[in-house]
């Protein structure tokens, strides 16, 4: 059963392109939704969306997960795998249903995750039949590299940002991410945060804007 997620929404009306935040453990929409805010200017005739995770997170009661994480909450690791499942079906319900009550094409949507949130988008986007403008993906890995060039059925373009510093997920995913998605065809760019632990830097949020609007043609 696909659990609809809830999720505020900014910008006008009338848009022709839309932008997906996907939040990280333990957050919600509200997090990465403040982002829309310094993006509208530079993304005009965008909409934005930041769902809430459908679980509440184990460590934090008033925040949100895609998935537990047995090394910090206890959870099992099928208990891990069959949340991440369902999670995979919701986000793609969601998508679907604001594409279409916005009336856009894959080609106008681009997903931006920040770490477990990057995770869901990294691994959900390339399984999707037609590809959307890109995915921009804060401090987060990609999961299951080894199943990415059999499962793949579209290759949207990917900026990995991470802080050089990141204390929760190591640095080093970035790369082994990005080498992963080269190596099964996608076009991948990275953007290291100098100084910058686990979360978006000014230059970061920066150097995502310029990835945004080149591929979603603004």
């Amino acid at each position: 059963m696909v659990r609809a997620l809830k999720s505020d929404r900014k910008g006008p009306q009338d848009a022709s392109r839309v932008v997906v935040f996907l939040h990280g453990y333990g957050a919600d929409g509200a997090d990465l939704l403040g982002l829309a805010d310094p993006l509208a200017p530079h993304l005009p005739g965008t909409a934005f969306y930041a769902p809430n995770a459908p679980e509440r997170c184990a460590n934090n009661p008033f925040g949100f997960q895609w998935f537990p994480i047995p090394w910090l909450d206890g959870s099992t690791e099928d208990q891990a795998r069959a949340s991440m499942a369902l999670s995979i079906d919701d986000i793609n319900a969601f998508l679907d249903k604001v594409m279409g009550d916005e009336g856009v094409a894959p080609e106008h949507l681009a997903v931006v995750g920040f770490s477990q949130g990057t995770m869901m988008a990294l691994h959900i986007l390339p399984r999707r039949e037609q590809p959307v403008a890109c995915i921009v993906g804060f401090s987060g890995r990609l999961l299951v590299p080894e199943l990415l060039a059999a499962e793949a059925k579209s290759r949207p373009p990917i900026l990995l940002a991470h802080g050089d510093q990141d204390p929760m997920v190591p640095f080093t995913d970035m790369g082994e991410a990005a080498d992963n998605l080269a190596n099964a065809g996608f076009q991948t760019h990275t953007y290291v945060m100098k100084g910058t632990g686990h979360g978006i830097s000014p230059d970061g949020l920066g150097a995502a804007v310029q990835f945004l609007k080149t591929h979603l043609k603004i």
